[in-house]
Formats: C-alpha cells, structure tokens, sequence
C-alpha cells in the first residue's frame, strides 16, 4: 500500500506556476499586498474563490466583496495566501472525494471554517501564532484527495464512507484501510513539490501527535483540534464542538476562546 501511494505522489503533476509564486511570496521577507494581488489575479479561479469565501457567512462583512483587492483589504495576506495556496492546489489534484461524501466546493468550505475557526480562537491567545497557522490549517486536509483517489481505485469508495461514518474517527479508518492517514499524506504531497519544511512540519503529525517532535507539536495540537471541530462529515456540529474542546482541554489548551470561537462560527452558519 505505501508503495502504491508512493508512486501516486511521485506521479503528481509538477508544481503549479501559481503555487511557485505564492510560495515565493510567502517566503520573502518585503511582503507586499499589491504583490499578492498581482499573482492572484492570473487565475480566474483563485479570484473566483477569493470572492466567493469572501462574501460567505463565514465572514460576516456588512457589505459585498466584488474585487480581489476589496478581499485582500478585508482578509489581510495570509488568509488570502491561505485561500489562494488551498484554490490552487485544490485545482491541481484535480479529483473527487467521495469516499468521504464531500465535493471540492465542500472541501473549500471546511477548510475556510477551519481557518476562521484558528483566527477567531487562537488571534485572542497569541497573534502571531495565528498568522503562522493560517496556512497550515487551510492546507492540512489535502492529503484526503489522494486517499478518496485509492479508494475510488480499489473500489472501496462506498465501503470506506460507510466505515468513517459509523466509526467517526476518521484518522483511525484511514489507517486502516490504507496503513496512513491524511496528514501524513498531506505531508508527503507538500515534500515532493518542496514545500516549506514549516509547513510540512506543522501538518505531518496532526494524526499522529504521539509520535510529533516537541518542536512543532503545539502547533499540531491546535491543528488537531480545528480539524476536530471542522471535520468532514459534520463540520462544527454540536457533536463536533463538544469533541474539539474535550480534547482541546486535554492538550492543556485554553479553551474559553475557542468555545467563543466555535458559538460565533455556529452562529454565523444559520446565515448561510
């Protein structure tokens, strides 16, 4: 199985010209937003996305987001680095994700809920941690198209959704059927196109937190519990929540702002 998976990272398509400049942007030290802009606005797609997260509940601005520039003043970079990099990347794997009973435009809502979920939580505890899991947290679930991709393969699509569903650990079934798991894959996705090693860092041990370096494990703690609440198959339910901030509290994690956090995302999605 890991060689199969092997070969479909390896099989990847080159690194998307707009993912190269974002990670060029991201890299740099003289972070301009007219850069931003300038690269967002070659791809009609990630201007389609930035507009449509930006006029989302999810949000919350009293009036309508029409431009890329409007959204970039709104959002700050790095939510609109995070939406570009996860539009772009979305784009380029370019396959379904049925075996955990979602469509690519669910997945970009989860991932901008997960995103919201660290920036109204974590901007409250420490600013600039926020700013660093912006992305990392946007990104974490792409390892999924991969995993929806092997099981379609093998043709357990139907058998792996009925398992996730009843099972509801969702870490724990992908490991069993495919002996890994999203973040793991995630991470390996993001080492083939050369990716930061910060970022990789963060993700590559979300599922596994036992075996994370010291280093980076707060911040797979934190991921971890996003992912927690903002999970697939019911995204901040009730159920969700309650989930999230238990093991938020385990973790030793300060869980008033997020029980805020989630209350105010809830609300906002009876807006939708």
């Amino acid at each position: 199985m890991q060689d199969i998976l092997s070969q479909k990272i390896d099989s990847l398509p080159p690194l998307p010209e707009t993912i190269i400049e974002l990670e060029e942007f991201k890299k740099s030290t003289d972070k301009e937003p007219i850069t931003l802009l300038q690269i967002v606005e070659k791809d009609a797609l990630i201007v389609s996305t930035l507009l449509k997260v930006s006029n989302s509940a999810m949000f919350g601005f009293r009036s309508s987001v029409e431009t890329p520039s409007r959204a970039l003043n709104l959002l700050g970079i790095n939510f609109t680095l995070s939406i570009a990099f996860g539009s772009a990347i979305k784009n380029a794997l370019d396959t379904n994700l049925k075996a955990y009973g979602i469509g690519s435009d669910d997945f970009m809502r989860i991932s901008n809920m997960s995103s919201n979920l660290i920036s109204q939580w974590i901007s409250k505890v420490d600013f600039d941690l926020k700013e660093e899991l912006l992305l990392p947290v946007f990104l974490q679930e792409t390892g999924k198209f991969i995993l929806s991709d092997l099981a379609n393969e093998q043709g357990k699509t139907e058998e792996f959704y009925a398992a996730i569903k009843a099972s509801k650990d969702i870490a724990a079934v992908e490991k069993e059927f495919f002996g890994t798991t999203t973040s793991a894959i995630t991470a390996a996705i993001f080492r083939h196109w050369k990716l930061s090693d910060n970022l990789i860092n963060m993700i590559e041990f979300v599922d596994d937190l036992d075996n994370c370096p010291d280093a980076h494990k707060h911040s797979a703690q934190i991921l971890n519990v996003a992912k927690t609440a903002c999970n697939v198959l019911d995204p901040l339910s009730d159920e969700s929540a309650e989930a999230a901030i238990a093991k938020a509290k385990s973790f030793g994690l300060d869980t008033a702002p997020l029980s805020k956090a989630i209350e105010k995302m809830q609300d906002r999605m009876l807006d939708e």
